[in-house]
């Protein structure tokens, strides 16, 4: 063991036990990176520094969790991963902070669609589906879920090619909305790879 990392031990131990000098060397030493990855995953710098703010007091009220013979900057970054997680669930309560989310994470939202199919069906993708009206929920299960054809689908409903197109379109749209915006594991995703750039 370095003494860099026995020195950290001692100073995670001594912050398990409520010591703020502990806690003030560790904010020191760990603040200005973790500053710059929230930066990077929320682009305003005063928000950044807000949820700089909040990941450091979970430090402190969840201290006693705290392993200090594990990796403290990993435990760190799962607790900064959850705020930014929070922060972005929030946003998306307000439909006007909606398109700044899809601008911020474009290239995941684009690549939703492939996300959901082609991982196995979840609780979020079926609430999303329930949430549909009963003829475009049922649009959807038969061409996305059953993958029919348009044609297939407009045959057994009973209905034109082109209404079967175009509610398809709004059901789709609806669907990965609600799984961008709700699914915990698909927003954690992103926000990992983040913190991995």
């Amino acid at each position: 063991m370095s003494a860099n990392q026995l020195s950290e031990e001692v100073y995670l131990t001594r912050l398990i036990n409520a010591d703020r000098a502990a806690f003030a060397f560790l904010y020191e030493k760990y603040s200005p990176g973790l500053y710059q990855k929230l930066s990077k995953m929320v682009k305003i710098s005063e928000i950044a520094d807000e949820l700089l703010q909040d990941v450091f007091l979970k430090v402190w009220l969840k201290k006693d969790t705290i392993d200090a013979e594990k990796s403290f900057k990993a435990w760190l970054y799962t607790v900064a991963q959850h705020t930014v997680y929070d922060y972005y669930r929030k946003l998306a309560q307000d439909k006007k902070m909606q398109e700044h989310l899809i601008h911020t994470f474009a290239a995941f939202y684009n690549e939703t669609e492939d996300y959901i199919y082609n991982k196995e069906r979840t609780v979020v993708l079926n609430e999303a589906i329930d949430r549909l009206p009963p003829q475009r929920r049922e649009i959807f299960r038969l061409c996305k879920l059953e993958e029919k054809s348009y044609k297939e689908v407009a045959e057994q409903l009973n209905i034109s090619v082109s209404t079967v197109s175009n509610q398809l379109v709004h059901a789709t749209k609806a669907v990965k909305e609600h799984v961008f915006f709700h699914s915990k594991e698909f927003l954690l995703f992103a926000i990992a790879l983040y913190l991995k750039n």
